[in-house]
C-alpha cells in the first residue's frame, strides 16, 4: 500500500498535466478562431495585466536593475511589461504558427514577416558543408525554424521540452506541422545531434538561458554559465556558425536576421576556442537585447552567481576541452534548449 501511495504521488503531476490537454487544446481551437490578431492582442492583454502579478516578475525586474543599473525604474517596468506583453503574443501565436511565416521574395504585396540575410541562408542550403545556427529568447523565437523548413535547408532545431506534459505533446504537435528536424535536448539525443552535424546537417540552438555545467561568458556585464554545445561541434567540425534573430515589428509582423558566418577565436594551433567562441555568440546575442530589450524573456533565471565555479575552477573550464571521440564533444552538453 505504501508503494502504491508512493507511486500515485509520484504520477499525480503527470496525470494532471494529461488532464489538461482538452483545456489546452480549448484555447488553441479559441486562438485560431480569433485569427493571429486577436488572438495574440488577447494575450499581449491577459500577461501585461498577469505576468507583474507572478513570482517571475521579481526576477525580471532583478535582471533589468542588474543589467541597466542607471536606467530609470520607470524604464525599467516598462521594459518588463513589453517583456510580458511579446510572451503571451509568442503564446497565442502557437495556434498559428503553420502560417506565421508567409515570406516570399518573388511577391509584390504586403507579407507579415521579411527577412533580411536570405543570401546567407541559400549559402547554407547549398555550400554542401555543415553548419550551426544560435539563437536567442527575442520576438518569436519558433520562427527562425519556419523559414530554414520553407527555403529547404536542412536543419534540426535543439528544444527543450516543457514540463507540463500537456504543453509538451501540443507544443511537439505543432512544431512538426511546420518545422523540419526536431531533437529534444535529452542525454539520449547525444549522437543524434552528432549525427545531423557529421551527415552535413544543420543544427540549431537557443543559447541565452542558464547552463549549469557551461563555461562562463560574460552577458551584460555579468558573469553566466553557457552551454557550450555549438563551440565543441563547431571546433570539432571547423562548421560555419551563424546567429539568427527575430524582431517583433509594429501590426503583428516580423523581421528576421542572419547574420554571415562569425569569425571565431582560435587558439595558438588554428584550433576553434570553446570558452571564446561561446562569448562570441553571447556578444552577438546581448547586442541584440540591448537592441529590444522588451523583446527578450527577462523572467528566466539567467544569472546564477552562487552557481559559477570558483576561481581556480573557472580557469580550467575557459580553457578549451579536449574531446577524444566525436560523442564526447557533446556528451555533456545536450540538456538545453531551442
Amino acid at each position: 500500500m505504501l508503494r502504491l501511495a508512493l507511486i500515485l504521488r509520484r504520477s499525480f503531476p503527470r496525470l494532471a498535466g494529461f488532464a489538461m490537454i482538452p483545456l489546452i487544446r480549448g484555447l488553441v481551437w479559441l486562438a485560431r478562431a480569433l485569427g493571429p490578431d486577436r488572438s495574440t492582442a488577447l494575450g499581449a492583454a491577459l500577461l501585461r495585466n498577469v505576468g507583474p502579478l507572478l513570482p517571475a516578475h521579481r526576477t525580471a525586474m532583478a535582471n533589468l536593475r542588474a543589467a541597466f543599473p542607471d536606467m530609470p525604474e520607470a524604464e525599467r517596468k516598462r521594459i518588463a511589461l513589453e517583456a510580458w506583453d511579446n510572451l503571451g503574443r509568442t503564446g497565442a501565436e502557437y495556434a498559428h504558427l503553420d502560417t506565421l511565416f508567409d515570406f516570399d521574395p518573388d511577391a509584390t504585396g504586403p507579407m507579415r514577416t521579411e527577412v533580411a540575410g536570405i543570401d546567407h541562408f541559400a549559402a547554407l542550403r547549398d555550400d554542401g558543408q555543415p553548419g550551426l545556427i544560435f539563437s536567442a529568447h527575442l520576438g518569436n523565437w519558433e520562427l527562425p525554424a519556419i523559414c530554414a523548413a520553407r527555403f529547404g535547408l536542412d536543419a534540426t532545431a535543439v528544444f527543450r521540452p516543457p514540463n507540463n506534459p500537456a504543453a509538451a505533446h501540443l507544443v511537439q504537435e505543432v512544431r512538426r506541422r511546420s518545422m523540419g528536424g526536431l531533437a529534444a535536448s535529452t542525454p539520449g539525443a547525444v549522437f543524434a545531434m552528432r549525427d545531423v552535424v557529421e551527415n552535413g546537417g544543420h543544427l540549431g540552438q537557443l543559447i541565452d538561458q542558464h547552463f549549469t555545467r557551461g563555461v562562463v561568458v560574460d552577458f551584460m556585464g555579468r558573469p553566466c554559465l553557457a552551454n557550450p554545445l555549438l563551440a565543441k561541434l563547431a571546433r570539432h567540425y571547423d562548421c560555419p556558425v551563424h546567429g539568427v534573430r527575430v524582431i517583433r515589428l509594429p501590426e503583428g509582423r516580423f523581421r528576421l536576421e542572419l547574420t554571415p558566418p562569425l569569425d571565431l577565436p582560435r587558439n595558438a594551433d588554428g584550433v576553434i576556442d570553446v570558452a571564446g567562441a561561446m562569448q562570441a555568440m553571447t556578444s552577438v546575442v546581448e547586442g541584440w537585447v540591448r537592441e529590444n530589450p522588451g523583446q527578450w524573456l527577462w523572467m528566466h533565471r539567467r544569472w546564477r552567481p552562487d552557481m559559477l565555479p570558483k576561481a581556480r575552477n573557472a580557469r580550467t573550464t575557459s580553457q578549451p576541452m579536449v574531446e577524444n571521440t566525436q560523442a564526447n564533444v557533446i556528451s555533456q552538453t545536450a540538456s538545453q534548449t531551442l
